[in-house]
């Protein structure tokens, strides 16, 4: 049966007597069923003249908002994004007013506006470039989302178990996704400091989904600035916790954990592989390169791939995971001379000249002088004789074990 604009009013009254969050959450969602019946009985409206005769029906600002929520609904049925976001826009600031005076029992709903918000902004966006036009709704809708965050942050009122408080992490998810769109990363740092300045209840109390996220994006910053050691740790955790159904989610993590992994040592199983095929078609070349030694075709890979981690600023560090490759090379010299402890850097040499690196004998040395340095050897060099002079025990140590892989990089 249909639902008539009145019967609407009236679930939305209802829902806000029983402080009914997710039921308040669907009658605000402009894809729920009850949306087309409005749009049928309602005629489309397009402005807020053409429904002015509705407010003052329940209580404010919940005629408002009644009334907004039908206007983004037509534009978004007309494939109008920039004008259903605009309207979206003064939805979520009508529902601010609201929200800022009662307690965290509206979240359920406060959560769906705001993504809607973001999808409605992306749209707006996506369509102003395809159609030549410039658009910055997905900056307007981070602000608007940072001011979501500021309520949630400052509630010192709400009972602790329905504090606003418990929106905090979801919203910081939604605002940092936003500056990652916009390439607006630095202003994360104003979220991360207002979080570590109030008190909040700890992370691992909040919804695993809403962890999930949080650690993702600060594994993700914290890449960025090349703190490689904590962006593994906080992308690890994210991983593992994440819902196992949830594939592009763990696909999304893995793609910046399994460089990091690398670079310490830990190659990716072909198990893991295989439940990731867009993964295991850009890191098979490098892993196998490393497996083999095989400096060639671990160039040959960065060249392939250059584009593709250019754009996920993941050039850089397969680049430096290059050594990791020079050591398998040179660990096949050691075994190729019986694991001795006396090698010449000749014979260094000549197997970069195999591989098709083509360097000079002095080039040679600086390279296995820079593998001992690093770690990668146990031993030294004896200039005068040309020789490297390696450790009788553990002359090449497992990757894994190296103390600070990061801190060489």
């Amino acid at each position: 049966m249909p639902i008539t604009f009145s019967v609407f009013l009236t679930q939305l009254a209802t829902a806000l007597q029983a402080e009914n969050g997710p039921d308040l959450a669907f009658l605000l969602r402009p894809t729920s069923p009850h949306g087309k019946d409005l749009l049928k009985e309602l005629r489309s409206p397009t402005s807020r003249q053409q429904l002015s005769h509705y407010e003052g029906s329940i209580e404010g600002p919940w005629d408002e908002i009644a009334i907004q929520y039908v206007l983004v609904t037509s534009h978004a049925a007309k494939k109008r994004p920039g004008e259903a976001f605009k309207e979206q826009s003064t939805l979520v600031s009508l529902f601010f007013r609201y929200f800022t005076t009662n307690s965290g029992w509206t979240l359920p709903a406060l959560f769906s506006i705001l993504r809607d918000l973001r999808d409605l902004a992306f749209d707006a966006d996506f369509h102003a470039k395809y159609n030549g036009q410039k658009s910055e709704s997905m900056e307007e809708a981070a602000r608007i989302i940072a001011k979501a965050f500021g309520n949630c942050l400052t509630d010192r009122t709400s009972p602790y178990a329905y504090s606003r408080k418990w929106g905090v992490y979801y919203v910081v998810g939604l605002v940092l996704k936003c500056y990652f769109r916009v390439k607006r990363i630095s202003l994360s740092k104003n979220i991360l400091r207002a979080l570590e300045a109030n008190d909040i209840p700890p992370l691992a109390e909040y919804p695993r989904s809403h962890q999930v996220t949080y650690r993702y994006y600060l594994g993700m910053l914290s890449f960025l600035n090349e703190e490689y050691a904590k962006s593994e740790q906080e992308l690890t955790l994210a991983f593992y916790h994440c819902h196992i159904e949830a594939h592009s989610n763990q696909e999304r993590i893995l793609t910046f954990l399994i460089p990091l992994r690398i670079i310490r040592g830990h190659l990716p199983s072909t198990d893991l592989m295989q439940r990731f095929p867009i993964l295991d078609e850009l890191y098979a070349p490098f892993t196998a390169a490393i497996r083999t030694g095989d400096i060639s075709g671990y160039d040959a890979a960065l060249n392939k791939w250059e584009r593709r981690l250019v754009e996920l600023n993941l050039w850089l560090t397969l680049e430096k995971a290059r050594e990791l490759c020079l050591r398998g090379l040179f660990r096949r010299v050691w075994v190729a001379a019986q694991k001795g402890t006396r090698i010449p850097i000749s014979m260094f040499h000549s197997s970069l000249r195999i591989s098709g690196i083509t360097v000079d004998p002095e080039e040679a040395e600086c390279l296995v002088a820079n593998m001992i340095y690093k770690g990668f050897m146990r031993g030294y060099i004896s200039h005068e004789r040309q020789t490297v002079v390696l450790a009788g025990t553990n002359a090449f140590p497992r990757l894994a074990d190296r103390p600070t892989p990061f801190a060489v990089l």
